[in-house]
């Protein structure tokens, strides 16, 4: 697990409590010296994924198998964006069924999301000269989100690096990645254990449903992300045997 040789030596993880962030945050522990991980409460239906952020944090320091990563995870930052929550009406800050709209994208579309996360993120970094914002935006295995291409986050460095006069980079370590790839990324991060790590203390059910432990970790089953979730854990395992 030793550190890869890079440039840019401390890092900033999006980090929500999901397989994604999750994975992303052992992908920047493997690279970078100095990492730190900020969250964000926007009034989300599925808000035990924040529970998760700190029993993940805590199960990867104490593991031993991962001890090589301790002197490298340092401070959490968990911001309140509750007022934005208040003003998206969507199947993930309300109480409604999951459905896809009119324009062709689900309700679980939370506009501007990942660009005001980015952007706070960005203000964080500034202040903690942190150099690296990684996140686990996907192209490959997403719902059409407009704020997940990379399109979109390598538009959002420029107008970050012009607006704060910072040389950020932006790392996007899934983007074109299935949701297979990236359970195998996992094991080849940590192996075994880093992958039962992600099944069982991540969260990612839409509906936030934690009351039953399936082979590829919590959730409700039936909600799309669930549905990808599994899949992609399936293939993973079928891939390893």
């Amino acid at each position: 697990m030793a550190a890869q040789t890079n440039p840019h030596s401390r890092a900033l993880v999006l980090f929500s409590g999901g397989q994604d962030s999750a994975t992303c945050l052992a992908w920047a522990l493997q690279r970078f010296h100095h990492v730190e991980t900020i969250g964000f409460d926007y009034g989300q239906r599925h808000r035990v994924e924040l529970e998760c952020r700190s029993h993940f944090r805590t199960r990867l320091i104490e593991t031993e198998a991962f001890a090589p990563w301790r002197t490298r995870l340092h401070g959490d930052h968990l911001v309140d964006l509750s007022v934005f929550g208040a003003i998206s009406d969507t199947a993930m800050t309300r109480d409604i069924q999951i459905e896809t709209l009119a324009n062709g994208l689900p309700n679980t579309f939370v506009p501007g999301r990942n660009l005001l996360f980015l952007t706070v993120a960005a203000a964080l970094a500034y202040r903690r000269n942190l150099q690296v914002l990684v996140a686990g935006m996907c192209e490959t295995d997403f719902s059409g989100y407009p704020d997940c291409r990379d399109d979109t986050v390598k538009a959002l460095q420029v107008a970050l690096n012009l607006g704060m006069d910072r040389r950020f980079v932006i790392e996007t370590p899934l983007m074109w990645l299935d949701k297979a790839q990236t359970w195998q990324l996992a094991y080849t991060l940590g192996g075994p254990l880093l992958v039962d790590l992600v099944r069982r203390e991540t969260h990612t059910c839409y509906l936030g449903e934690r009351n039953t432990l399936h082979d590829w970790g919590y959730g409700c089953g039936e909600c799309p992300s669930c549905a990808l979730r599994k899949q992609g854990y399936t293939a993973f395992v079928t891939g390893l045997s």
